[in-house]
C-alpha cells in the first residue's frame, strides 16, 4: 500500500520555521486535536507500510479517532494477523502455566522422595538394632512383629529350598545308579562274548584230526605217493628229514 505525498488540508499544512519541543498530553482544543489526529496517523499508517515492506514483517495497524472512525493497515489481513497474535498468547500463556505446574510437581515429588528415603534408611537401623530410643512401646512392639514375620518367612523360605535340593540329588542319584546298571550289564554282555569266542576257538582246535598234528620235521608215512613207496608195508615208521 503506498501512501502519496498527498497535501493536507490548509490547517494541517502550515509552514514550520522551527519545533520545539511538544508536551504530552491531551490537547484540549478540538480543531488542534483533529488536526495533530491526521499528521499522526498518517505518518504511523506510513510506518507501519515501511516497517513490513523493509523488513519483511507482518503487521496490522488499528486506529479508532475519538468520534469512532475506524483506520487500519495491514500488508497480510486485519482479522488473520490478529487471530495470530491471539495463539501466539495463548501459547505464551500455556507454556508458563504449563511450566509453572512442571515445576511444582517435581518440587512435591522431590519432597516425597526424600521423605520416603528418610523413612526407610530409619527403618533399616531399626532393623539392625540401632537408634531405638526414639521409639515408643508400641513402636518396638511393631518392629518386633515385624521382625519375627520376616524371620519366619526366611526360615520358610530356606527350608523350601532345602527341600529342592534334596529332592534334585535324589534324583540324581537315580539316574547315576540306573547309569551305572547299564553300563554293568554293557560289561557283562562284552564278557560273555568274549568267553563264547574263546569256547568256540578252543572246540575248533579240538576237532582237528591227529594226523594233521605233527612236528615240521616229520612226514606221515600216508602221505608219500604208493608209486614211489620204497619200504615194505609194515614199516610205518616216519622218516626223518635230513
Amino acid at each position: 500500500m503506498e501512501f502519496p505525498n498527498e497535501a493536507i488540508s490548509e490547517g494541517c499544512s502550515q509552514k514550520k520555521s522551527g519545533r520545539g519541543k511538544i508536551e504530552i498530553k491531551r490537547i484540549e482544543n478540538t480543531t488542534n486535536r483533529q488536526v495533530t489526529f491526521c499528521k499522526r496517523r498518517n505518518g504511523l499508517l506510513k510506518k507501519a507500510y515501511e516497517l513490513s515492506v523493509l523488513c519483511d514483517a507482518e503487521v496490522a495497524l488499528v486506529v479508532f479517532s475519538s468520534r469512532g472512525r475506524l483506520y487500519e493497515y495491514a500488508n497480510n489481513s486485519v482479522r488473520g494477523t490478529i487471530d495470530r497474535y491471539k495463539k501466539a498468547c495463548a501459547a505464551s500463556s500455556n507454556a508458563e502455566s504449563v511450566s509453572e505446574a512442571n515445576t511444582q510437581f517435581y518440587q512435591q515429588e522431590s519432597s516425597k522422595l526424600k521423605r520416603q528415603i528418610r523413612d526407610i534408611q530409619n527403618l533399616n537401623r531399626h532393623i539392625l538394632g540401632e537408634a531405638l530410643s526414639s521409639l515408643s512401646l508400641k513402636e518396638l512392639k511393631n518392629l518386633e512383629s515385624r521382625l519375627e514375620k520376616g524371620l519366619s518367612r526366611v526360615r520358610s523360605r530356606k527350608h523350601e529350598t532345602l527341600f529342592a535340593d534334596i529332592e534334585f540329588m535324589q534324583k540324581r542319584e537315580i539316574e547315576l545308579q540306573n547309569h551305572n546298571n547299564f553300563l554293568r550289564a554293557k560289561i557283562a554282555e562284552h564278557d560273555r562274548e568274549e568267553e563264547q569266542q574263546q569256547h568256540m576257538t578252543g572246540n575248533v582246535c579240538e576237532s582237528l584230526p591227529a594226523s594233521q598234528s605233527y612236528d615240521r620235521n616229520f612226514f606221515p608215512v600216508n602221505l608219500i605217493d604208493s608209486s614211489h613207496h620204497q619200504y615194505s608195508r609194515q614199516d610205518h615208521t616216519a622218516l626223518q628229514l635230513v
